[in-house]
């Protein structure tokens, strides 16, 4: 069978060698400018501690911001995310709490944590797979397949533990949320090294070539030998496993995990996906976008804090912010043709 000329594999492959349009020079202005204007006007705020302060507060939303931005790169999104690690989260802490008794050490207590994180690992992958495989053999749309999980599961987790806060971690691990390595945090150096991974995966495999082909068009890609559906199950299942290690950040910080916890990231986690340079109708992302806007986002959030401004307002300030980003890179991209 003939592949039409506009949708053959040599079009794709020149729109994806082009990368991401403007490539961000918008956001790389827009966080200079943050940075200079906040130094301006709060003394001291470009200091190890805010620095170390904003790593602190980056690791979970940036590993969640990549499990989102994965299945937009394939041309969908993934809703379920925030459900799906609260639902690994609350699955290791009860494997955690049954395994390891009171006042237990040493081998008793590592024994007990790889348990429960295999246990979180596996949650995680199994929502994810799952998820991929309704859509790959459904062809329903993405966000109602993950609306419909992110339901299922966030229902379930409420109904287990009736809604309530779950505790019972062992101290050690508790630790790891404030532990600093050469004075980096711990779980911002955990985050890095899934990024490097991540991003390698996106532009160094077959499989992530595959992934951008997918988003960008998926009956193309089809013409090409490439199998979408298996593509769209790997693709959710990462988003899966990055939610799982998400979930472990998030123990680690909050000592706890609840059906409940940090459903406000949900929409940043788009924001900063979109903003990072991800198209929202697939094909393009790259990883250190997401990093980079991420880092936007948390300038100005800090930022707002130290000068007491609501958080409401810093909500609205984001929304400025990425109308700004886009109209600086639409700026760009029409002068550069």
């Amino acid at each position: 069978m003939t592949v039409p000329t506009h949708f053959g594999l040599d079009t794709l492959m020149k729109q994806l060698t082009r990368g991401i349009p403007g490539k961000l020079p918008g956001l790389s202005i827009v966080l200079i400018i943050l940075l200079v204007t906040f130094s301006i006007g709060i003394p001291g705020f470009l200091s190890i501690g805010t620095l170390r302060s904003m790593m602190f507060q980056l690791p979970e939303l940036a590993l969640l911001a990549m499990a989102m931005a994965l299945p937009m790169i394939s041309g969908g999104l993934n809703l379920a995310i925030i459900a799906t690690a609260n639902a690994c989260g609350l699955v290791m802490v009860v494997v955690m709490s049954a395994l390891i008794p009171a006042g237990a050490s040493g081998s008793a207590v590592m024994l007990g944590v790889a348990v429960g994180l295999a246990a979180g690992l596996a949650v995680g992958l199994a929502v994810g797979a799952a998820t991929g495989l309704l859509i790959a053999r459904t062809g329903v749309h993405p966000i109602l397949i993950t609306l419909g999980v992110q339901s299922m599961v966030e229902g379930t987790s409420v109904l287990l533990t009736q809604g309530k806060v779950v505790s019972g971690l062992p101290s050690a691990y508790g630790a790891v949320g404030n532990s600093l390595v050469f004075g980096i945090p711990l779980t911002f150096i955990i985050m890095a090294i899934a990024a490097l991974v991540i991003g390698v995966l996106l532009k160094r495999t077959a499989f992530g070539i595959a992934l951008a082909m997918t988003g960008s068009n998926a009956e193309a890609t089809r013409y090409s030998s490439i199998n979408v559906g298996r593509v769209l199950i790997k693709v959710y299942a990462l988003s899966g496993i990055l939610c799982f290690l998400a979930a472990c950040l998030m123990l680690a910080r909050f000592n706890s995990a609840s059906s409940a916890y940090a459903k406000s990231y949900l929409l940043v986690t788009v924001l900063a996906a979109v903003l990072g340079g991800v198209d929202p109708f697939g094909g393009f992302g790259k990883v250190g976008g997401i990093i980079l806007a991420l880092g936007v986002l948390q300038v100005i959030s800090s930022g707002c804090n130290l000068l007491g401004f609501s958080e409401y307002l810093t909500l609205g300030i984001w929304g400025v912010t990425l109308i700004a980003v886009m109209g600086v890179q639409s700026i760009g991209t029409r002068s550069s043709r």
